[in-house]
């Protein structure tokens, strides 16, 4: 419901056809689509106790898990590409994040998605799984699923970590480049008020990366690390990893961002008037 409300805001309100909002409206989507793919088999299981997927059918929800957690993590380098921007470029803002260079953006990330993570399920499919195949999740991601496999999975492994190297991992390093170049404009700033307003804009992004990129992290070294963890270690995590950046994002956008918050409550306001 946050998530689509936050659309319907910035659907509907034209001053909010901005960059900055496009990015978050794309965000937005990529988490609706994570609790989309990632419903089906947890209420089939929580609500009728099934505890069984097909192969082939949790192949294709890692796949596509996957495809928008690696989108998210675009999104939020896009993001972090337009504060800085916005800030030590100001006047040039609208030029440099025109409609073409906003579309071209968004083609190429999921372009980068679908294409880094294609070998994934076509190497799964070629090892062998033993009889007792219980993931540790109520849906599918490609550590769990290749730990269960009774054949040599280094290669997938190896495959796994190189896919997070070169997306997440350089995604994260840009974002962090990206907030010291603005961390170095703001300081050059002499009004205290102005250095104050601009790192507010920025503090809604910080904590959505925070929310991604932590759960994330923490997922991943317990997979490969934390052999000896409790299994309810493992489930909390995953619940976590990707559960709360969906929940959490919208109430963040709506406390942090002014405008979103504005036109929220007055379209808010407009409904009650035309019900009452």
């Amino acid at each position: 419901m946050g998530n689509s409300i936050i659309l319907v805001v910035i659907w509907v309100e034209r001053s909010l056809h901005k960059p900055m909002y496009f990015f978050l409206s794309m965000l937005a989507v990529s988490d609706l689509g994570l609790c989309a793919t990632t419903l089906p088999t947890v209420l089939k299981l929580f609500w009728f106790n099934a505890r069984e997927i097909h192969f082939d059918a949790c192949l294709a929800q890692m796949y596509f898990i996957h495809i928008l957690s690696m989108m998210e993590s675009g999104i939020l380098l896009s993001m972090a590409f337009d504060r800085y921007v916005a800030i030590t470029n100001p006047l040039r803002y609208t030029a440099i994040l025109n409609r073409a260079t906003i579309v071209n953006i968004s083609v190429g990330l999921v372009l980068r998605a679908i294409i880094v993570l294609i070998p994934a399920p076509v190497l799964i499919k070629k090892l062998r799984f033993c009889e007792a195949s219980v993931l540790s999740h109520s849906y599918c991601l490609h550590p769990d699923i290749i730990t269960l496999s009774c054949s040599d999975h280094r290669i997938n492994s190896i495959l796994g970590l190189i896919v997070i190297i070169i997306t997440f991992g350089f995604d994260s390093v840009l974002i962090l480049f990206s907030y010291v170049k603005i961390l170095t404009t703001v300081l050059g700033i002499a009004s205290q008020e102005e250095r104050v307003k601009a790192l507010n804009t920025c503090v809604s992004h910080i904590c959505a990366v925070l929310l991604v990129y932590i759960p994330m992290l923490g997922v991943s070294i317990i997979h490969r690390f934390g052999k000896h963890v409790p299994p309810v270690v493992h489930v909390v995590m995953g619940y976590v990893y990707l559960l709360l950046p969906p929940v959490l994002n919208p109430a963040i956008y709506c406390i942090k961002a002014h405008e979103i918050r504005t036109h929220l409550v007055y379209i808010f306001k407009k409904i009650s008037t035309n019900v009452y």
